[in-house]
C-alpha cells in the first residue's frame, strides 16, 4: 500500500484523463441519462479516491433516470451535477498531486513500500529510506531513519466480557492492537519525514535513530509524535 507516493500506474491513468473531454462526457450522461459516456476514460485506473467519486457519480446518475415524478427527477439532476462537478474536482485534485510529487521528486523521494515484521512487540519500529539532493542537477545521497516506539496499551473500559478472555484470544487481541499501532507509526513516520524535505530539511541532518515522543495527553501517537527536528513539540 502506498501512503504518500502514488504507484507510476496511478499517474499514467490521471495523465491520460483530458479534463475537457471529462465535462463533456460528465454532461452527456446528464443530458442523455445513461452512464457510457464516461467510460472508456481510465478512471477507474485513476486511484480509490477519483474511484470513489466515480462510482458516486453513476450512483447518483443511476437514481436521475430511475426517478418519475417532478419533484424527484429535479433532485435527483442536481445531486447528479453535484456528483459530476465532483468526480471532475477529484480528478484535478490527483492531477495537481502528480504534478508536486514530480516537483518533489526532483529533489527527494521517501521510500514508503515499507512491510511489518514477522513478529511485533511493544517497542515498535518502522525504518523509512530516502535519498534527496540539493538541487536536480546535484548527485543523489541516500539516508535512512529508524522510528522507535514503546506502546504502552491503554486498558478498555468497555464492559467487561461475560466469558473470561483466554489466553490465546487475549494474545491475538494485543496483535491486532500492535499491528494496528504500527500501522500509524508507519504512516506517521512517512508524513513527518515528508513534512521535513517539503520544508527544505537538509538530508545530512536526519538521525538515524528516533524515539518517537507519545502524546502527554492519554499517549498513544499524534501529529508531531515523529517529528524528529522539532522535539519540544514532539509530544503536546
Amino acid at each position: 500500500m502506498s501512503y504518500i507516493n502514488l504507484p507510476s500506474d496511478q499517474q499514467a491513468a490521471i495523465d491520460d484523463v483530458d479534463e475537457t473531454v471529462l465535462r463533456k462526457a460528465v454532461r452527456k450522461c446528464l443530458d442523455e441519462e445513461r452512464v457510457g459516456p464516461i467510460h472508456g476514460l481510465g478512471l477507474s485506473n485513476c486511484g480509490p479516491y477519483v474511484a470513489t467519486k466515480l462510482h458516486g457519480f453513476q450512483q447518483a446518475i443511476a437514481e436521475y433516470i430511475k426517478a418519475k415524478a417532478h419533484a424527484k427527477r429535479e433532485r435527483t439532476r442536481q445531486d447528479a451535477l453535484h456528483a459530476g462537478s465532483d468526480l471532475i474536482h477529484a480528478v484535478q485534485q490527483m492531477k495537481g498531486r502528480v504534478e508536486t510529487e514530480r516537483q518533489e521528486g526532483e529533489l527527494f523521494f521517501i521510500d514508503d513500500q515499507i512491510r511489518p515484521p514477522f513478529h511485533l512487540s511493544k517497542r515498535l519500529s518502522v525504518r523509512v529510506r530516502f535519498r534527496w539532493r540539493a538541487s536536480p542537477s546535484a548527485d543523489w545521497k541516500h539516508g535512512q531513519l529508524t522510528f522507535i516506539y514503546d506502546f504502552s496499551p491503554l486498558p478498555s473500559y468497555t464492559q467487561p466480557p461475560k466469558r473470561k478472555p483466554s489466553v490465546a484470544q487475549v494474545g491475538r487481541d494485543l496483535e491486532d492492537r500492535l499491528f494496528g499501532e504500527w500501522e500509524r507509526l508507519k504512516a506517521q513516520a512517512l508524513f513527518s519525514m515528508r513534512e521535513f524535505f517539503r520544508d527544505g530539511g537538509d538530508g545530512d541532518a536526519v538521525p538515524e535513530v528516533f524515539a518517537v515522543r507519545p502524546s502527554l495527553y492519554g499517549g498513544g501517537l499524534n501529529n508531531f509524535s515523529c517529528n524528529f527536528w522539532d522535539a519540544e513539540r514532539a509530544a503536546p
